[in-house]
């Protein structure tokens, strides 16, 4: 490995960690900036496969699963920008999917269009039950600290355990749930604390909703 590709390597892993991290522990009160960010990578990694469960081959092999990564990756990151519900319902729907598609695989289902239907099934189920119960901050801390647990943990797996960077934008949950015994209690022990910090630093305090296009004088009706 020359210097440039370790230098990338590690710059790479350092600012995935860091995003995880923030994402697990303080994911709620940075809900409007981080989630963007996390929208973007979420779609990205959804869009590629997508198109691996409906027509096979795997993650991004194929320019179309390129590009339509990238389409859900851009709109995913402006919706979560512009609309408070919309950021809330990807998140609830990543963590969902995430949780569904990442169990069946570590019960050893190959990723295929059933384990892709059951991820997306249960993601629609989480988001729409956040925003029918209006349970909208216990959802986002929940699905942040779920989500970023899964992005510390798959960061060490690729740092030091030789996984692919691509599997760790795929589905950092499962990468998690895949792993040994010890680096899913590492998960599960990140993701617990994560969830109790942010309860407790953000007890008695709202984010702010918003729709940043009524508030810039487009109607959205």
């Amino acid at each position: 490995m020359t210097t440039d590709s370790f230098f990338a390597l590690a710059l790479t892993g350092l600012l995935t960690l860091f995003l995880g991290y923030v994402l697990a522990f303080a994911g709620y009160r940075f809900f409007a900036v981080l989630l963007p960010i996390f929208g973007f990578l979420f779609g990205f990694g959804f869009g590629a496969q997508m198109i691996q469960a409906l027509f096979g081959g795997g993650f991004l092999s194929t320019l179309t699963s390129w590009a339509v990564g990238l389409f859900f990756a851009v709109a995913f990151a402006a919706f979560s920008y512009l609309f408070y519900l919309v950021a809330v319902a990807i998140i609830a729907y990543a963590a969902g999917y995430a949780l569904g598609v990442g169990v069946l695989q570590a019960l050893g289902l190959d990723f295929g269009f059933l384990v892709w239907v059951v991820g997306v099934v249960l993601g629609l189920a989480v988001a729409g039950a956040a925003l029918a119960l209006n349970v909208q901050k216990y959802v986002v801390i929940a699905a942040t600290a779920l989500l970023g647990a899964g992005l510390v943990v798959g960061t060490f797996l690729f740092l030091f355990g030789g996984l692919p960077p691509a599997e760790t934008v795929a589905n950092p949950v499962r990468t998690a749930l895949q792993g040994s015994p010890l680096w899913l209690l590492a998960f599960l022990l990140v993701a617990g604390l994560g969830a109790a910090a942010q309860f407790r630093t953000t007890r008695g305090w709202e984010a702010r909703t918003y729709n940043r296009l009524a508030e810039a004088g487009w109607s959205t009706v």
